[in-house]
């Protein structure tokens, strides 16, 4: 049995995993993992790739576009400006109108700013983006981002890069409940329990890529994360038990011979 496909904006991926292109070793490592993830969604950070040498073994050169979807994120993007800016020429370059919109607000916290998001999010949807916003875990602001018209909400799980994994449960649960775009999970996620968790919740997908970068073997993380979040989206979806506070026998007493 697979867990159920992914739709977005109308459509369909069989993989709930998404994964990002920066900070491997080498671009043959990074062809790999993105083989050991499963993937089919696949971010690039648009101002941290040279377009102008596409065709030349830049990063892209290396990624196959019959087999990825590629999702161009506005990473180091500090204003509404520079985030419709590059999504912008992301298009222009022929690289996706499904974008990941981050625009961020200071550079410790990399936390993002609600209100340029929300800016850059009204253009870019009004323009025919497809966009998916890297959000806070706040269910006000996943509504209004909803109601722009955002083809998903993407909040995040813990800090960019931290590997905390999930730190809110709770508002990731209550944003599920509040929209009904998919909920995908971006940032923080640190092991495959981590996204097994998220997918248990009932998160529609996640994103993640220092995880699996960053891990010592940055192929067999990829490996664990996709079985991770396979194993929970099929947890989640199968139903499991109510918690209880005490025992409930597994064999009942009822119909017991001779009884």
């Amino acid at each position: 049995m697979a867990p159920g496909k992914l739709t977005i904006a109308g459509r369909e991926f069989n993989s709930r995993l998404m994964v990002g292109t920066g900070k491997y070793a080498t671009n043959e490592q990074m062809v790999a993992a993105l083989e050991a993830s499963g993937a089919e969604i696949i971010t690039v950070a648009v101002r941290r790739v040279n377009l102008a040498e596409m065709g030349k073994g830049c990063m892209l050169d290396f990624i196959d576009p019959k087999k990825y979807t590629l999702l161009p994120n506005t990473a180091a993007c500090y204003t509404a400006e520079d985030a419709i800016r590059t999504c912008r020429l992301a298009r222009e370059a022929g690289l996706s109108d499904m974008v990941k919109l981050e625009v961020l607000g200071d550079e410790k916290t990399l936390f993002p700013d609600n209100e340029e998001l929300l800016k850059a999010a009204k253009v870019l949807v009004a323009e025919g983006f497809t966009v998916l916003p890297y959000c806070s875990d706040d269910v006000i602001l996943c509504k209004k981002l909803e109601q722009l018209g955002c083809a998903a909400v993407m909040p995040l799980a813990a800090p960019i890069g931290s590997g905390l994994g999930i730190r809110n449960p709770y508002n990731l649960k209550i944003i599920m409940e509040a929209v009904s775009v998919p909920v995908i999970v971006d940032a923080g996620v640190g092991t495959a329990s981590d996204a097994a968790l998220a997918m248990e919740l009932g998160c529609d997908g996640i994103l993640m890529n220092t995880a699996i970068a960053g891990a010592k073997d940055p192929i067999a993380m990829a490996r664990a994360m996709k079985l991770g979040v396979e194993a929970g989206r099929l947890a989640y979806e199968a139903g499991r038990i109510p918690k209880k506070l005490y025992a409930t026998a597994s064999s009942p007493l009822t119909d017991i011979i001779g009884s």
